[in-house]
């Protein structure tokens, strides 16, 4: 209801945009270094001229409002700058997956229109095949710029073609007093997020400016962060936009700490080295934190934030990350929400716990943060929402401003996953009595053995906690009498010796028999660069596999 004297105007209203973040930390934080990787340090107001030059180099390429600009690269200081430089020009910023080949990249390429693509050294030759691809099937092939190694001088001008421009070309290219261009609707696309999808079918997670900068605050709300945080990156800065934590870091004018190779020695030399504050990536990071050779872990300056997404960790991993002095926040979203989309709040009732039971707590997936209106779980047939009892599963979903815009140039798959105005996660969980939700599976993952329904993540967390499991995955293997089993995919810890019989011993021991696994399969799982295991290719060695029952054998 408007009221009587009240006005829109510029003077009340500013379309919402993370471009403001920047212009306020050249201020405010200007000579606080914002990018440190190796020896190379820039501070925030270095930081806003590049980026700056990058839009108007960009500008000068043709670039205008709508168009997209892809990028392949890991965490580099060219990420960060990307992440303002090219929505400055208007544009949409598309953060490529560094482990897709040249086919999927064409693939992408194609669908999102893309107009340029920078692509680091090491990734140069999957985005030259991917520009080979478009070209043999005449489809317009997007400018190609090189992001070469910054902490070695560039010789790839002796080694490759004249015509092939470098990212520090790009920078100098550009003028410093080039007007930024800022959205007039702050609904307007600032970037394109493709989920891990296959090749005939990309689905293109467009996310806007007043998106963009309501998931930044709140992320770095989810982080507990104060002003000047120093931020490692260690997990992948092309995912979710790095959990829109690269709009984030630099609201507050925190460092961003650059990490090309994520290991546990490189962890644990730059949290020293830098007193880092806070990080973040998937469980793969703490197995590899917490498994880290003593002659590569050191001592933790200060008390460092961990937020994790992806599976629920472990309590035994939790115990561990703690015991190492980390501070463990636990976190839960997809690529159509931002990324982090709920955040396991800690209630100080729970410190009384024994220690078993504060680590389910903190397993949980919680409640919706601050950016996020509401989430539920419903029926997914009836659309009723369910009883928070703790038992009732039904699949979680998601209203709110940190949601999507919708998938690019795919209307139906929108309509489908906004259907009675909720976004549909595809996850199966439950909402406990307090209000707090917890995943049990995805939909497409659940295991139903003669008809009762068998969590992997219940399963795969009961291997976890066994002395000598390092990793494990759980999947469907199809039975002939149960239709299906659950199949386990472990890897084992160096110099750790554990036969299968003894691990299915170990869960018929802690979980009720139908749960436990009827088969395990030794070897390394495959992973997404996000750290999430591939199960779509576990599923598939799974079924290849000689159905294990006949019918008539025993139903214990």
């Amino acid at each position: 209801m408007k009221m009587e004297g009240t006005i829109k105007s510029p003077a009340n209203y500013v379309p919402l945009t993370p471009i403001s973040f920047l212009d306020r930390s050249a201020v405010v934080y200007a000579d606080r270094v914002s990018i440190v990787y190796g020896s190379v340090k820039y501070t925030w107001r270095q930081t806003r001229d590049r980026c700056v030059r990058i839009a108007s180099a960009l500008s000068q390429l043709g670039i205008s409002t709508g168009d997209v600009v892809s990028v392949l690269a890991p965490n580099v200081p060219a990420m960060v700058e990307l992440h303002f430089g090219v929505p400055m020009a208007g544009a949409l910023l598309c953060t490529l997956n560094i482990r897709h080949d040249s086919s999927l990249v064409a693939v992408l390429l194609r669908h999102s229109g893309t107009k340029v693509i920078f692509a680091d050294h090491q990734f140069l030759q999957i985005a030259e095949g991917a520009c080979e691809i478009l070209s043999n099937k005449g489809d317009k092939v997007p400018i190609l710029v090189l992001i070469p190694e910054p902490l070695t001088q560039s010789v790839s001008r002796k080694k490759r073609s004249e015509e092939m421009m470098e990212y520090e070309d790009v920078v100098a290219m550009g003028k410093s007093d080039f007007e930024v261009i800022r959205p007039t609707d702050e609904c307007d696309a600032i970037s394109v997020n493709y989920t891990s999808g296959t090749t005939s079918s990309p689905k293109g997670v467009v996310y806007s400016h007043r998106g963009a900068y309501l998931n930044s605050l709140a992320a770095v709300l989810l982080n507990e962060m104060h002003s000047s945080p120093t931020y490692l990156w260690t997990n992948p800065m092309f995912h979710c936009n790095g959990w829109c934590l690269l709009w984030g870091v630099t609201a507050i004018g925190g460092t961003n700490i650059c990490l090309r190779n994520v290991t546990a020695k490189a962890i644990f030399d730059n949290i020293s080295q830098h007193k880092v504050t806070h990080m973040g990536g998937a469980p793969t990071i703490l197995n590899m934190i917490i498994n880290a050779p003593e002659s590569e872990q050191k001592p933790l300056p200060g008390k460092v934030s961990f937020i994790t997404g992806a599976a629920p960790p472990p309590a035994h991993v939790i115990f561990k990350m703690e015991e190492l002095g980390f501070s463990m926040f636990h976190s839960y979203g997809l690529t159509e929400t931002y990324g982090p989309g709920t955040i396991c709040t800690w209630k100080p009732e729970w410190d009384s716990l024994p220690r078993e039971e504060q680590a389910k707590m903190k397993a949980r997936q919680g409640v919706n943060h601050l950016g996020l209106e509401e989430i539920q779980v419903k029926d997914p047939v009836t659309m009723r929402t369910l009883p928070a009892d703790g038992v009732t599963m039904g699949e979680v979903v998601f209203r709110g401003n940190t949601v999507m815009n919708g998938y690019l140039k795919d209307p139906e798959a929108t309509k489908e996953a906004f259907k009675g105005g909720w976004f549909w996660s595809g996850d199966l969980g439950v909402k406990h009595p307090d209000g707090y939700i917890e995943l049990k599976d995805r939909s497409k993952d659940i295991i139903i053995s003669g008809g009762e329904n068998i969590s992997s993540i219940e399963v795969e967390s009961t291997l976890f906690t066994h002395p000598c499991v390092l990793e494990a995955a759980v999947v469907a293997r199809p039975d002939e009498y149960w239709g299906e089993t659950a199949c386990a995919f472990v890897k084992l810890k160096d110099g750790s010796k554990a036969s299968a019989e003894e691990l299915i011993s170990y869960c018929r021991d802690r979980l009720p028999h139908y749960m436990a696994p009827r088969s395990i399969v030794f070897e390394d799982l495959p992973k997404t660069s996000t750290g999430k295991v591939q199960k779509f290719v576990l599923r598939t060695k799974a079924k290849a596999l000689v159905s294990l029952s006949k019918k008539g054998r025993s139903k214990l």
